[in-house]
């Protein structure tokens, strides 16, 4: 393909192109793989890809080294063609000869801006292009909510697909125990407790701030010695919107950035258990509907197709055990009439039981013939 400037892509072009990619095998180590976020310097990154390409000249076989060298200088030109303003979601650059024939030549470049921030930088020379940090924005991401916190610091966070972004530190200024005994000490507990319910009104509002109007947020989870966070809890001053969204409550000694990596790390059971829970009911209001309504359900490729093409589908459910060519063109159908997609496991009994019944169904808008 031609070089040209980066541009955005979709969730859906980006599903194909990753697709793409993944399916080449390079015939020597000589793909290459370059991911740069929006802050890096332009320049620091085209010097080191220079200098890739003096090592590439210590490569034995001509050819080989021929390929890798060629590669570079055209990720490099792909790269200087940004000037010093990279797109905001940064670039990922492929570069390589793509050819499954010994001594045959097909050099390909992919630049493209990713439809999410690249969070990482990242070059490589391999046999296989790099797409991990591609295929993440890929997967089905739920968005929770983090929240640690003990009397002197707090630390709220959001934990999406995999990753952990730490959105406010907080500290409390509250003193830690002294020993003064008598009307100093009962005087002194007073102000301690007042200043901590302080701290706590200012974390409600902190979590109220980054939490309340985020719609893809499916729970919090909230951890912080035990008195703390449940003393924080029981004050009430978190609104019932959010309160309500609190999953689970998990012990634990840190209240900052290390806190929230252990908050997620105890917290995998409950995560799991509240994706297998939601997944359930989606289940069950389908078999409901399938018993009660079914009118107003349908299932099996053709049924469903039939309904997508009248647009009168509503949800469409996919089995993650169909081949991935099937789901994809499900998607592509249900994006066209705006239809809502729901991937179903099947490590539930419903999941399984769905997948038996052919693994498509759908909820419609309205009855069709």
């Amino acid at each position: 393909m031609a070089e040209k400037t980066s541009f955005l892509v979709s969730r859906e072009e980006l599903t194909e192109l990753v697709e793409e990619l993944e399916a080449i095998r390079g015939r020597h180590t000589e793909l290459v793989s370059v991911l740069v976020p929006a802050g890096a310097n332009i320049n620091v990154v085209a010097d080191q890809l220079e200098s890739e390409k003096s090592t590439a000249r210590n490569i034995k076989s001509r050819t080989t080294q021929k390929n890798v060298i060629e590669a570079l200088e055209r990720a490099t030109r792909q790269l200087k063609s940004f000037g010093q303003s990279l797109p905001k979601n940064g670039v990922a650059i492929y570069s390589g000869n793509v050819s499954p024939v010994e001594g045959q030549e097909d050099m390909r470049i992919w630049c493209i801006e990713p439809p999410e921030e690249l969070s990482m930088r990242l070059y490589r020379c391999d046999q296989v292009f790099i797409i991990d940090a591609l295929k993440e924005m890929l997967e089905a991401k739920e968005v929770y909510g983090l929240f640690v916190i003990e009397r002197k610091e707090a630390t709220i966070g959001l934990l999406e697909g995999r990753k952990i972004k730490v959105l406010q530190h907080l500290e409390s200024g509250v003193p830690g125990k002294v020993r003064a005994g008598g009307q100093s000490a009962a005087r002194f507990s007073r102000i301690t407790e007042n200043m901590a319910k302080d701290f706590y009104r200012d974390c409600a509002e902190a979590l109220k701030k980054h939490f309340f109007n985020l719609k893809n947020l499916k729970g919090i989870l909230i951890g912080g010695p035990m008195p703390t966070k449940d003393d924080f809890l029981k004050e009430g001053l978190l609104v019932t919107a959010l309160k309500e969204k609190v999953i689970g409550m998990i012990d634990i000694g840190y209240a900052d950035e290390h806190g929230l990596e252990l908050l997620v790390e105890e917290g995998q059971d409950l995560l799991k258990e509240q994706e297998i829970t939601k997944e359930r009911k989606l289940m069950e209001n389908f078999f409901n509907m399938l018993g009660k309504e079914r009118e107003k359900v349908a299932y099996g490729a053709d049924p469903v197709i039939h309904a997508l093409s009248l647009g009168s589908v509503d949800t469409i459910f996919l089995s993650k055990k169909l081949d991935k060519g099937t789901i994809k063109e499900f998607e592509r159908l249900a994006e066209q009439t705006s239809a809502k997609v729901e991937h179903v496991s099947v490590e539930t009994s419903e999941g399984e039981q769905f997948y038996n019944l052919s693994g498509i169904g759908a909820i419609l808008r309205f009855r069709i013939n």
